[in-house]
């Protein structure tokens, strides 16, 4: 493998705006799939890092996402020991050219230029050494003054991607991996038009992955769409740093045209080069996907949590809070939540998005929040509740507590399941370990803190 270093550093751009609603039940709004364990005990987001341990010359990430998400980005990445990455917060969604564009400001801002390796935060590869490999062959084409994205080599006639066709290969490629100018980007294809792609050999599916310099990016985008380019450079100057994260302008920012990467510079650019990638990739898209790509029993069964099957095939089963019996089914997926269940046929999955549609216009909470809802200082999580009364698991990370507070119509009991409370009860200041409680009533201004080690679990 070669190892020549790039001639700049190189930094990870981690783009999760997305929501994941075909993976709905388990992936909502407010908590969408990058930020769940799908396939492991990390989560999508996590493991976009994790693949980069080992890259030559590379910085502290930028992540762009949206403001709902940004403790979530920040606790996960704090769990990998990643503290330097920056955030920045979308103030409203603009697509993955502007998105890109901040991000390239503050990379200049930083570093004068950099190499940036844009990667969407939900997507699964599963041949590391090849992706790696992939990058740093991209990375001396982007020093050469390309704009380079990677090609998955398809592995079926896939209708839901783009497509992208490959010319002639590019001159003077300092890499023994192949790559090519891109002769032109294809729409999403029909069947019979996918599988012409597939028997051609020379059409990739377009992965979302991109990698050039910044100042290049940022000159081909001033070219091809000025209006992107002007509102966030206008948006990044006036910034403003809010804790871990980078607020940029909201008004400037509103004004940019919502464009995709592929529309605002890729299709018109005359330096865009591909490079293969045969890397095991899944966007993981849908729960068909995902069955796709995870472990099968020898019946072709993905069976996740507490699961018994009898005379099942090809299903994907996934229980999360109780047990799920299922028998004599063929090619179903069932996804059980807290609060909700999904039945479908495994073909059909990509068709759950007609049940979130249906959820939001009826206003309900299933397509936005799960019971368990995270915080800066942790999460709850609704267990119970009546016209009286609501029962809440309350999780406080070490070192957090929550704001200074004071309810008129409701009292509180607070019970410590594990861990240690200092508990705030307007000029009290007291301990409580655990199988202790207390009583805050109504009108008393209270706080609740972790000063322990270990999270604090209580019952409220």
């Amino acid at each position: 493998m070669q190892t020549d270093k790039p001639a700049m550093p190189l930094i990870p751009v981690v783009m999760s705006g997305g929501s994941g609603a075909r993976l709905w039940p388990m992936s909502r709004e407010l908590y969408p799939k990058q930020f769940i364990p799908l396939t492991g005990d990390l989560s999508l987001f996590q493991q976009t890092f994790m693949r980069l341990n080992g890259q030559s010359d590379l910085q502290s990430p930028i992540v762009v996402c949206n403001n709902e998400h940004r403790f979530m980005a920040a606790e996960q990445l704090r769990k990998l020991n990643i503290d330097k990455g920056r955030i920045i917060l979308e103030p409203v969604a603009r697509n993955t050219a502007p998105a890109i564009t901040v991000a390239a400001f503050e990379a200049v801002a930083n570093h004068g230029d950099a190499i940036l390796l844009v990667l969407p935060a939900d997507h699964l590869i599963h041949d590391i050494d090849a992706f790696r490999h992939a990058v740093l062959a991209g990375s001396h084409a982007a020093t050469s003054g390309k704009l380079v994205t990677f090609g998955i080599v398809p592995t079926r006639a896939e209708t839901g991607y783009g497509y992208i066709r490959q010319g002639t290969p590019m001159e003077s490629a300092e890499s023994v991996q192949s790559i090519f100018n891109v002769d032109a980007f294809v729409e999403k294809p029909n069947s019979a038009k996918a599988q012409e792609y597939v028997d051609a050999g020379t059409y990739y599916w377009n992965s979302g992955i991109f990698m050039f310099t910044a100042s290049r990016y940022l000159e081909e985008l001033q070219i091809h769409a000025a209006g992107i380019y002007h509102a966030c450079k206008e948006s990044h100057k006036k910034r403003s740093k809010d804790l871990d994260f980078i607020r940029i302008d909201e008004e400037s920012f509103k004004t940019s045209p919502s464009d995709s990467i592929d529309y605002a510079v890729m299709e018109k650019t005359d330096a865009a080069v591909v490079i293969p990638l045969d890397a095991g990739w899944s966007d993981v898209g849908s729960w068909d996907s995902l069955w796709d790509v995870a472990s099968q029993s020898n019946t072709d069964n993905v069976e996740i949590g507490d699961v018994l099957s009898h005379d099942c095939e090809g299903c994907y089963i996934h229980a999360s809070h109780r047990m799920v019996a299922a028998l004599g089914i063929r090619d179903l997926v069932i996804v059980e939540t807290a609060d909700a269940i999904l039945v479908a046929p495994r073909e059909r999955a990509q068709d759950v998005k007609h049940i979130v549609n249906k959820l939001k216009a009826e206003k309900r909470s299933e397509a936005v929040l799960h019971r368990k809802v995270y915080r800066p200082w942790g999460a709850y999580e609704g267990i119970d509740a009546s016209e009286r009364f609501q029962v809440k698991r309350i999780t406080v990370n070490p070192g957090e507590s929550l704001s200074l507070q004071m309810h008129h119509h409701r009292a509180e009991h607070w019970i410590i399941v594990s861990g240690t409370a200092r508990i705030t009860r307007n000029d009290e200041v007291f301990l409580l370990t655990e199988n202790e409680s207390t009583y805050i009533p109504l009108g008393a201004r209270h706080r609740l803190e972790n000063p322990g080690i270990i999270p604090l679990e209580m019952i409220e």
